[in-house]
């Protein structure tokens, strides 16, 4: 502050040199935009700015987001998660299939329709069979 009572603006400029350094670090995941706020003293705002401004993505009505660490994990956990459960699929599609070819066997060797016929009734029926 000066005596007559008004701040002065302290407006720091940066060299595009300096701009072009933080935005690889961020790009190359050297740094994330909080990290480079802490250690230059620059607002993430300012970053985010020069991010825009020198991305290849720097497109109308695309925004950059900035994954934190538990987003990855998470998504890391769900990928697992999904080839688990893809492994789990492979696995019953080998038994279905096996199956069914014990059942087309069962009925070549054996001469016997597991599978059930349409035209059979019901079990539990009511009715009662006549016994010879």
């Amino acid at each position: 502050m000066i005596k007559t009572g008004k701040r002065l603006n302290k407006k720091r400029t940066y060299s595009e040199e300096f701009k072009r350094k933080l935005f690889s670090d961020f790009e190359s995941d050297i740094a994330s935009v909080k990290q480079l706020e802490r250690q230059f003293g620059i607002k993430n705002a300012v970053i985010y700015r020069w991010i825009y401004k020198y991305s290849n993505y720097n497109e109308k009505n695309v925004t950059v987001a900035e994954m934190k660490d538990s987003q990855t994990n998470r998504i890391k956990e769900l990928e697992k998660q999904i080839a688990q459960l893809e492994q789990s699929v492979g696995q019953k599609q080998i038994k279905i299939d096996f199956l069914e070819k014990m059942i087309e066997l069962a009925k070549d060797y054996y001469d016997i329709d597991i599978k059930k016929n349409c035209s059979t009734p019901p079990s539990g029926d009511s009715k009662t069979t006549d016994k010879k």
